[in-house]
């Protein structure tokens, strides 16, 4: 016997396909999400979060983007769909000086390494911080949460005149 929960789901799946035009499982990736060390991780975060629309050329700016949190946080505009972080929230007392240093970290680009570090992060569901956090994190789950190192590669010539 099929649940009602799940007949309901696959209704609903049916539904929102033909409405949408479009085939498929609603969620047809895995859930994607990383631990970061936000001492020192959220900021780039942010950054690298409200670039995404700009590297994806959908805009020109991060401001331009509506879904973004980026005139909150940076403009001061209301938005009840946002809690600050309460590290953003230290950065400095006034509201005025913290959006204006906000606006600043957006006029360089986000280095290349730090880009692959977060997709590969995000994508492979490892852990973004220090060393330090990554062991206190692992100490406390009692499981590995970062990668090996690579192996050798047997292939190379250099493994094989060894």
């Amino acid at each position: 016997m099929v649940k009602p929960i799940q007949s309901v789901g696959r209704y609903y799946v049916q539904y929102f396909n033909y409405h949408y035009e479009r085939t498929g499982t609603l969620w047809e990736e895995r859930y994607k999400a990383t631990l970061i060390d936000s001492e020192t991780y959220l900021l780039t975060c942010y950054r690298y979060i409200e670039l995404n629309p700009v590297r994806a050329k959908m805009v020109g700016h991060p401001s331009e983007y509506p879904w973004s949190s980026y005139q909150y946080n940076a403009r001061g505009e209301v938005n009840q769909n946002i809690t600050p972080h309460r590290l953003y929230l230290r950065l400095t007392k006034s509201a005025v000086t913290r959006q204006k240093g906000y606006r600043a970290l957006f006029q360089n680009r986000l280095p290349d390494q730090v880009l692959d570090d977060m997709r590969e992060s995000t994508n492979k569901a490892w852990m973004l911080g220090s060393s330090r956090f990554k062991r206190q994190i692992e100490k406390k789950l009692y499981r590995r949460l970062v990668p090996l190192p690579k192996g050798v590669d047997r292939r190379s010539e250099k493994y094989r005149e060894s």
